[in-house]
């Protein structure tokens, strides 16, 4: 009796969460990657989620992007899809401004941008920044910044906004007030896609958005959802996925 071919190889995905999100918020995204033969990677950043546990001031920007270069080589991926959500879009950006001949494709899905290689707190208003940092100080003394409330990333269904608030982990104040300076241009050459959220617009990522939508060798796409529509529609967002997998 004969033996099936095998399958044909889906492509890579790696999926990097936003600020005090983890691996965890890309489950339904991944679920429906996977069920089409794709392989999807989603690690928490060093400090959230089930890596809670290694919260500390020595985080910094480069401990973000190391974790997810080291996931990368040590599992000797290639022809990445490298994807960043929110504040993952920073991350990904130093990523593939250090290897970019492991990456096929780099996307930012309401992805935060480091433009000038500021610090997220640098680039913010200052009285936002004030705020932000104030926060960090009553909640912990300076060691990080206490989640908001679910519905601040666009939710609004009762089960989702349930879920995500009893995921949501203390976001490094460290990493926020970390640099992130890039030897090239955003994106360093890499084919781009700059997916946004507009159901509703999350204020904070204009900028970025922006950006996107003005470089002419990047693709600007809209999605439906907030800001967390990797959780409140993952299916459009794996729909544009698996188009770049194509």
């Amino acid at each position: 009796m004969g033996t099936a071919p095998p399958a044909e190889p889906g492509a890579t995905f790696l999926l990097v969460h936003g600020a005090f999100h983890g691996g965890w918020c890309w489950s339904r995204v991944r679920r429906l990657l996977e069920a089409n033969g794709h392989r999807t990677y989603a690690p928490s950043q060093t400090g959230l989620a089930d890596r809670r546990h290694l919260l500390s001031r020595d985080i910094d920007m480069n401990t973000f992007v190391l974790d997810v270069v080291n996931l990368i080589e040590s599992e000797d991926l290639r022809d990445v899809i490298l994807v960043g959500h929110s504040f993952g879009g920073r991350t990904v950006s130093g990523v593939a401004d250090r290897i970019p001949e492991r990456i096929a494709h780099l996307v930012f899905l309401d992805g935060g941008l480091p433009f000038g290689g500021l610090s997220r707190l640098d680039g913010m208003p200052p009285s936002a920044r004030a705020a932000r940092m104030a926060s960090a100080d009553r909640f912990s003394g300076g060691l990080s910044i206490p989640p908001p409330p679910a519905e601040t990333f666009g939710l609004s269904d009762p089960a989702d906004i349930a879920w995500v608030n009893r995921h949501l982990t203390p976001q490094p104040l460290s990493v926020e007030a970390s640099p992130l300076p890039l030897k090239n241009d955003i994106g360093n050459g890499l084919p781009c896609t700059y997916g946004q959220f507009t159901d509703p617009v999350f204020p904070g990522v204009e900028p970025s958005a922006a950006y996107a939508r003005n470089r002419a060798d990047w693709t600007f796409v809209e999605l439906p959802g907030g800001h967390d529509g990797i959780v409140s529609a993952p299916g459009p967002v794996a729909t544009l996925l698996q188009s770049l997998a194509s």
